[in-house]
């Protein structure tokens, strides 16, 4: 029999997944940051359901020492249903609409919404990125899986343009003249390195299936400068140790 301890404990994972995936900050009542004394060397000390930001299978990580696994393909099943966009103090994030998403390991998981981080959070081989997007999806059960998705200079993204084009220039939202379809934020070649992580911001939940695509997408130099003017700080967290945790490709 489960003590209970254990089940409020699950109960919490559960809830603060749900919320991430909402497109909610579930440590937004505790200010957290990623700079001096509210940055992540900090976010432990700072409440104390951010004890997980101290766990051992956390995100980000350099995607290295990777294990041939004949990863099944994922499943992608995006229409245009990016609806808003959103400053949230912490990123910009774009909410979609219900009925799209993944299949994956036999479940689906749909879109609630996907960000961004610069520089990237993940490495690949030791290389940083200057962005990154996060699909942010969720199960009937709450669980988390997130695509990332690394981005080098080059040619303007669509999509990226047509949600920064609205973005807030501080905290708040906007809704998007026309919908933005995600599948405009993937390469054509769908291969992806796989692992077992975290949230990459406070509360740090354990649990979440990560999927880094291998092929990176491209922005402009004008859509990065007008994400990171507009944020005015780093949005990307530590690389995170990874312990015994295999990285498969």
């Amino acid at each position: 029999m489960k003590s209970t301890t254990t089940i409020l404990a699950a109960a919490v994972m559960a809830t603060s997944m749900a919320a991430y995936a909402a497109g909610e900050h579930p440590g937004h009542g505790t200010h957290w940051g990623y700079q001096g004394d509210i940055g992540p060397e900090a976010w432990t000390k700072l409440k104390p359901e951010f004890a997980s930001c101290a766990g051992k299978n956390q995100s980000p990580i350099n995607v290295t020492g990777t294990i041939d696994a004949q990863l099944q393909p994922v499943g992608f099943n995006y229409k245009a249903g990016g609806t808003e966009v959103v400053n949230n103090g912490h990123t910009i994030q774009v909410n979609y609409e219900p009925g799209n998403g993944i299949s994956m390991d036999g479940t689906p998981f749909e879109l609630k919404q996907f960000h961004f981080h610069s520089p990237s959070e993940n490495q690949v081989n030791g290389k940083s990125f200057p962005l990154e997007a996060h699909l942010v999806h969720a199960d009937k059960d709450g669980n988390l899986a997130v695509v990332a998705v690394m981005f080098d200079l080059g040619a303007a993204n669509p999509a990226v343009g047509a949600a920064w084009g609205q973005m807030p220039n501080a905290e708040g939202n906007a809704a998007l003249p026309a919908k933005v379809s995600a599948s405009s934020l993937l390469p054509a070649e769908r291969d992806y390195y796989r692992y077992n992580g975290s949230l990459t911001t406070p509360p740090c939940t354990e649990g979440v299936r990560w999927v880094v695509m291998k092929r990176p997408m491209t922005i402009s130099k004008e859509q990065l400068e007008a994400f990171k003017t507009t944020l005015g700080f780093d949005n990307n967290r530590p690389l995170q140790p990874v312990n015994a945790r295999p990285v498969l490709r």
